[in-house]
């Protein structure tokens, strides 16, 4: 039996994140100070206090969901990870769990990737949508046939739900085709661009000097990465995934049923929510999925 730590994604934020742990456990407290002296800006204050309108900011909400994730690890009795994982974003704070990258450094590349893919979603409007109720290999075919916009299958997140990525017009008229193949339901996402697709190429190019210019060092388990899916134990293969992250899909099915494959029957979600929780019992229906 082996336990696996999973870190959620963008979209978890919610007001007053954090506090809790920061006024009972002094290592949160340290971390939460930490953020406010690396990013120059008060990250603590936003969690805490600020509107859902400031939570959504790119540059807070990021680096918001990181510090929250990292201090609930870090805070977590018996933290003895044999494998981590993280959605998207959460890949961060799963390499940081992990030993792979320091926290100052994680929380500096998070903030570094999150400006960057907003410069991105301003050079070309762009969007997602969630497809619920299709196979894959119909999404995957659907988007495909759309020649003359760019839209791709983006997130992967469990079998029957699958987002989609692309232009604002690719994403209209994939979710078109997908209605009239019979998904249940083609929904339009409240994001700022198309992640995880070909347009967050220049975020991806900007991110990856960061990315091998920063120190990371041998991880203390596997980290099951969001580009293939499968375990990496290297410090070139950690690197080189990351840096392919944004612009691939999240395939997150795939790494909860690797992980599943690999000894995995618990899973401990680190982090505001409980959104991979749900994912991970319609991907693994037998695993155990709890919150730290």
């Amino acid at each position: 039996m082996k336990t696996a730590y999973v870190f959620p994604g963008q979209g978890a934020q919610f007001t007053g994140m954090g506090k809790d742990l920061y006024n009972s456990h002094a290592r949160a407290k340290d971390l939460f100070d930490a953020a406010n002296d690396i990013l120059q800006f008060d990250l603590r204050g936003i969690m805490f206090n600020g509107t859902a309108d400031e939570l959504k900011q790119t540059r807070v909400t990021q680096p918001a969901v990181f510090l929250h994730s990292v201090a609930v690890a870090e805070c977590a009795p018996d933290f003895t990870p044999d494998m981590v994982a993280g959605h998207s974003l959460g890949e961060f704070s799963a390499l940081v769990a992990s030993g792979a990258l320091s926290f100052s450094d994680g929380l500096k590349l998070v903030y570094q990737r999150a400006m960057a893919m907003q410069k991105a979603c301003e050079v070309h409007p762009s969007t997602m949508a969630a497809i619920l109720g299709l196979e894959d290999a119909v999404v995957e075919e659907i988007c495909a046939s759309v020649k003359e916009e760019v839209v791709v299958a983006a997130n992967y997140n469990c079998p029957g739900q699958l987002v989609i990525s692309g232009s604002v017009r690719g994403v209209e008229i994939a979710c078109e085709k997908m209605k009239a193949a019979g998904a249940k339901r083609a929904l339009p996402l409240q994001v700022g661009g198309a992640f995880h697709s070909p347009m967050m190429e220049p975020a991806r190019e900007e991110l990856a000097a960061a990315i091998r210019s920063t120190h990371f060092n041998t991880p203390r388990c596997p980290v099951y990465q969001n580009a293939t899916a499968l375990p990496a134990n290297t410090v070139e293969a950690i690197q080189e995934n990351l840096i392919a992250q944004l612009t691939a899909p999240v395939r997150w099915t795939q790494s909860v049923q690797h992980m599943t494959a690999d000894g995995a029957t618990r899973f401990v979600e680190c982090g505001p929510g409980k959104v991979l929780q749900g994912l991970i019992k319609k991907i693994s229906p037998a695993a155990e999925a709890v919150s730290a």
